[in-house]
């Protein structure tokens, strides 16, 4: 957080009380908590603000969570959220005027709004977006059986992420999975978001629940840094349940059959394992990766799912089940290399 914003945040903190009763104002005191049903100031007691406390580290004043959402945060995103503030600059711009102090610096003339669904849209969605740890897009990977993530994978979440159905519409908020889309040389140039129900249970009843933004072609979102083995397939979901048994073997989900086709290889790969579905889009997105790799002296092996993807083997298969059959489809030496044993990926 920049260091002005830290300011902010524990001015607003030692003012905690203040703070809920302007912008929680259907809550109420009760001992050393504000108690209110949502960010949105709904009645109900499922958000809790601490009032009083350090001002940093455990148990620190401001610090708020929604026991029903699994949001958490200070003051700072308490605003944001509340005012469906989406930029820093307008957040810290409202903290200031609440607190009664002067206007902070005039922005360069030169940041400019970036365009809808270009690469530094998706930096500016991933970087205001928070880690994964204790949010619904934890509580959604679980109920398809992808029991944790590693630290430092580019996945991340976002509690209000705006959705529109097509230009025409009204713009909705849902929480999302956002992840990051990256070249060979881990810039960000895209994000790809799966928009939530708001129990964490399943993707939103929208209708278009994912959607990828930036320039994809060739990239995609990484697991791991490729060395001379790698995996790749279509999906998130996809690789995310190879990696509940494979967790340190490198992986790319590249989010469509075409982009699939279309990966950029890493300079030091030697074999390539490609993920495929069961359909004729993986079919042919795998000849074609297959004959590309094989041109750049590449050896390719296919894994195969025994149903329709390899997320519905882990929930349906089962772990054991599940790792028996991707067992066989490996070399052996990279069963030793990559496999483990042990029923879940450790951070």
């Amino acid at each position: 957080m920049p260091s002005h914003a830290a300011d902010l945040a524990r001015r607003l903190a030692r003012n905690a009380e203040a703070v809920c009763r302007h912008y929680l104002s259907n809550g109420h005191r009760e001992g050393r908590y504000w108690l209110v049903g949502d960010v949105s100031n709904t009645r109900g007691r499922s958000l809790f603000v601490r009032l009083s406390g350090p001002d940093h580290g455990k148990g620190a004043a401001g610090k708020w969570t929604d026991a029903a959402t699994g949001e958490h945060g200070d003051l700072l995103d308490l605003i944001a959220l509340s005012r469906g503030l989406d930029r820093l600059r307008d957040t810290l711009a409202e903290a200031r005027s609440f607190l009664a102090l002067p206007p902070g610096p005039v922005p360069r003339r030169d940041r400019v709004p970036a365009p809808r669904g270009s690469p530094e849209s998706a930096r500016r969605l991933y970087a205001m977006s928070r880690p994964i740890a204790g949010t619904l897009g934890e509580s959604y990977l679980r109920g398809r059986g992808i029991l944790s993530t590693a630290v430092g994978e580019p996945l991340r979440f976002h509690p209000r992420c705006y959705y529109r159905p097509d230009d025409d519409s009204p713009t909705e908020t849902w929480p999302a999975l956002i992840a990051a889309v990256t070249d060979l040389g881990g810039k960000i140039t895209g994000a790809h978001r799966t928009w939530l129900d708001r129990s964490g249970q399943d993707k939103a009843p929208i209708a278009s629940p994912r959607r990828a933004m930036g320039h994809l072609l060739g990239h995609g979102v990484r697991f791991g840094v490729a060395d001379d083995v790698m995996a790749a397939g279509e999906g998130i979901e996809t690789m995310l349940s190879l990696r509940t048994i494979l967790p340190v073997l490198p992986m790319v989900a590249a989010l469509s059959a075409n982009h699939l086709a279309a990966l950029f290889f890493p300079p030091t790969v030697r074999r390539l394992y490609v993920a495929r579905d069961r359909d004729p889009a993986g079919d042919a997105a795998m000849a074609s990766l297959h004959h590309r790799a094989t041109a750049a002296g590449i050896e390719t092996l296919g894994l195969s799912p025994n149903l329709d993807d390899f997320n519905e083997d882990l929930r349906r298969l089962g772990i054991e089940d599940f790792r028996v059959s991707v067992r066989w489809q490996l070399v052996p030496q990279d069963v030793v290399r990559f496999m483990t044993s042990n029923m879940t990926v450790t951070g």
